[in-house]
């Protein structure tokens, strides 16, 4: 097994640590915001959580990119690549949106923890991390749409 194998194994093994812990952060936030209850400890930590897989899962992603990948930097740099719809996602569009999605969970935990007052920071926090996973989840290459793209490596 090379490198590029076992990163690729680990990126589809991590997304699911993104969206759990994503799934989590948006439901402390939404019940910290409707029970009105401190934005305590756990919630800052799943938080942390959440951008925390999700800045790993950006550094396996770009050894994927900027190794041999088939639809990486390489790929992307050859005139007329992006007419290719998978060249076209996996070389441009998740690669943008995930980043995107990073930025703003990161803003989101930075700006929750200086907001004043609990409800304020809740809020915060499920806009942003709403925002955030709803992108994840828009750019993941699910296998249900794509039989050749499985949901679980092995």
């Amino acid at each position: 097994m090379n490198s590029y194998t076992i990163l690729l194994y680990l990126h589809s093994w991590l997304r699911y640590f993104v969206l759990g812990t994503g799934v989590l952060a948006v439901y402390y936030a939404y019940t910290g915001t409707s029970a009105r209850r401190p934005f305590g400890k756990a919630d800052n930590a799943i938080g942390a959580s959440f951008v925390g897989f999700m800045l790993l899962q950006l550094l396996v992603g770009l050894g994927l990119y900027f190794g041999p990948s088939q639809y990486g930097w390489q790929t992307v740099k050859v005139a007329g690549a992006l007419k290719d719809h998978t060249v076209r996602f996996f070389g441009l569009q998740h690669v943008l949106l995930m980043v995107i999605a990073i930025v703003v969970a990161q803003v989101g935990r930075s700006l929750s923890k200086k907001r004043l007052g609990d409800l304020p920071k809740h809020r915060t926090a499920l806009r942003y991390y709403g925002i955030a996973l709803l992108l994840v989840l828009a750019m993941i290459p699910w296998g249900i749409w794509n039989p050749y793209r499985p949901l679980f490596r092995f």
